[in-house]
């Protein structure tokens, strides 16, 4: 049985890693991001993938840059046959690339060529694309450019957002792996170039990216918070203070009011303009300093001074 490292961090990795100690591969180190502070009182916490190894009673390697030859040496003492990678966070050196016979695997969430890059199930379903799906890569000393091995692709659902793709397409790439591995050990498998003339690039999400803009189109909208939800939430603003976006709902009302403008706030929530004129109604959201609330909570606390006519998004800093 192939002995293999295997390098991934959040949640999305950790099917992956469950998957190649089920099937009986010889999994010599498991490589992962450094812990980091989270939550409230930044206590410092494993990443997901350091928290199974553990269970398993496998070796963690934690580096902080892994381009450094005196960190990626440590893997290249182990010897393995093949590194398998699955949203490890950086970017592997060609000496590391160089070390297994059998080459560096990546288990990628999107169809490749499309949406290279750190936030690929979030920008598809912003874009508002029907399908996306998982891409097993060789690795390349370039953002996601290696020969495909093997993809499959599922629908995007109108009502899946980024955290249920996420669980989607974990199981999905754990299970394609299987399927992948024992062609890659056998050396049957024919990997097949991208095709350059469709490369498009999902960019780690910026702060920016995550405000609403209210002269978009309505589905637009609606593609932007589902893209975002449950991390990292659209927003706008409320009188200059941030207001959190975590569900919307489309209408097929049309208003006169320009961009942005509340028409009517009720139990079932806040229905904003949008840029083509079509209604977005607020349905799950967070004042700046409180906690998130649906549109009924919203309604009788926070915005039970809410009046029509207010417009969102201005003073968005």
């Amino acid at each position: 049985m192939m002995k293999i490292v295997f390098m991934g961090t959040p949640d999305f990795s950790v099917p992956v890693l469950k998957m190649l100690i089920e099937e009986g591969y010889d999994v010599a180190a498991v490589v992962t991001q450094p812990d980091r502070p989270k939550g409230r009182k930044r206590e410092l916490t494993p990443p997901p993938v350091k928290t199974e190894a553990i269970k398993h009673g496998l070796p963690v390697i934690q580096p902080e840059k892994i381009r450094v030859e005196e960190e990626w040496k440590k893997i290249n003492d182990l010897a393995p046959d093949l590194i398998v990678t699955a949203a490890f966070g950086q970017i592997l050196p060609q000496g590391l690339l160089d070390v297994p016979p059998m080459g560096c695997v990546n288990v990628h969430a999107s169809l490749l060529p499309k949406y290279r890059g750190g936030a690929p199930i979030h920008q598809a379903i912003i874009d508002g694309e029907k399908e996306t799906g998982i891409s097993i890569m060789y690795m390349v000393e370039a953002l996601d450019a290696g020969d495909v091995l093997s993809r499959r692709a599922i629908p995007i659902k109108k009502d899946d957002h980024t955290g249920s793709m996420f669980e989607k397409l974990s199981t999905l790439g754990a299970a394609l792996l299987k399927e992948t591995l024992p062609e890659i050990e056998k050396g049957s498998i024919q990997a097949q170039p991208q095709d350059e003339a469709f490369v498009t690039y999902a960019p780690n999400i910026t702060k920016e990216m995550e405000r609403i803009d209210w002269e978009a189109p309505a589905e637009n909208i609606y593609n932007l918070v589902r893209g975002l939800h449950p991390w990292p939430v659209a927003y706008t603003t409320l009188e200059g203070s941030r207001l959190k976006v975590w569900w919307t709902e489309l209408l097929d009302k049309v208003f006169d009011e320009k961009p942005g403008t509340i028409v009517h706030v009720d139990e079932s929530g806040v229905t904003v303009v949008a840029g083509d004129q079509k209604g977005v109604k607020l349905t799950d959201l967070q004042p700046s300093g409180k906690k998130r609330m649906d549109a009924k909570t919203f309604y009788h606390g926070a915005g039970n001074k809410l009046e029509t006519g207010i417009v969102l998004g201005g003073n968005h800093e």
